[in-house]
């Protein structure tokens, strides 16, 4: 399996940080409430949101997917370096879909995910919350913009200083048929004016939107919800 973040997963934690600040406490929300059981965490990335599991789901077991051996890395770092993760949080080396869930959670996130599924592996994700997500149990997705394929120009889309070096993520995007994006991400790395390094890195994003999503997860019996504010396309799905 490729890994699409072999060259960019040095930069991935520091450039994401502001995300997930906005999406704590949407999540905070979603997850109010949900029994403390089993929670998934797929496509776990550096562990910001495994943490957060960790966090608000005391006494659950949580079980993290990632592919990329590079964020792994991460992951496995800050899990272990957790007191309230470290014998909780199992890091699975694996890819949805071939990778073996539990039979049944209370909780799943898949955050900054859907875009690496094309619609085949998303009907096996909602049909597998359909058969192993507890009843009154919750998943939580974000859509990230566009919905369609039109091309989105290049900015910046964070940046991050430690020390005395400063870290840019720059990102465009062009569509490439068949429903997909590809994206254009180009790290630079700076001192004070001084550019230290570039390097840039591509891969297909598959698009859908909100309809389109609650679509989908419907036809499995399935109920899709915004959460949060419109802007950061957060939904929590639920067994109807």
């Amino acid at each position: 399996m490729k890994d699409e973040y072999s060259e960019s997963a040095e930069f991935i934690d520091p450039l994401i940080t502001p995300l997930w600040t906005a999406l704590r406490p949407v999540l905070a929300g979603a997850l109010r409430g949900a029994a403390p059981t089993t929670a998934v965490d797929l496509g776990a990335g550096s562990g910001h949101g495994t943490l957060l599991l960790a966090e608000l789901l005391p006494g659950a077991e949580i079980v993290a997917v990632e592919p990329s051996p590079g964020l792994r890395a991460v992951l496995l770092a800050r899990a272990h370096d957790d007191e309230r993760s470290r014998r909780r949080v199992t890091v699975l080396p694996a890819a949805f879909p071939d990778v073996e869930l539990p039979d049944e959670f209370s909780v799943l996130i898949a955050m900054n995910v859907l875009g690496h599924f094309g619609p085949d592996t998303r009907d096996r994700l909602w049909s597998l919350l359909a058969g192993r997500l507890e009843h009154g149990g919750v998943a939580v997705v974000n859509l990230q913009p566009p919905a369609e394929a039109v091309p989105v120009p290049e900015s910046v889309a964070s940046t991050a200083r430690v020390g005395r070096l400063t870290y840019e993520g720059r990102a465009k995007a062009e569509p490439t048929g068949d429903g997909t994006l590809t994206w254009y991400l180009t790290y630079r790395t700076f001192d004070g004016d001084t550019l230290l390094g570039e390097r840039t890195v591509s891969y297909a994003w598959h698009l859908v939107g909100e309809d389109g999503l609650r679509a989908e997860v419907a036809a499995h019996g399935l109920t899709l919800t915004r959460a949060g504010e419109a802007g950061l396309g957060v939904h929590t799905i639920t067994r109807g």
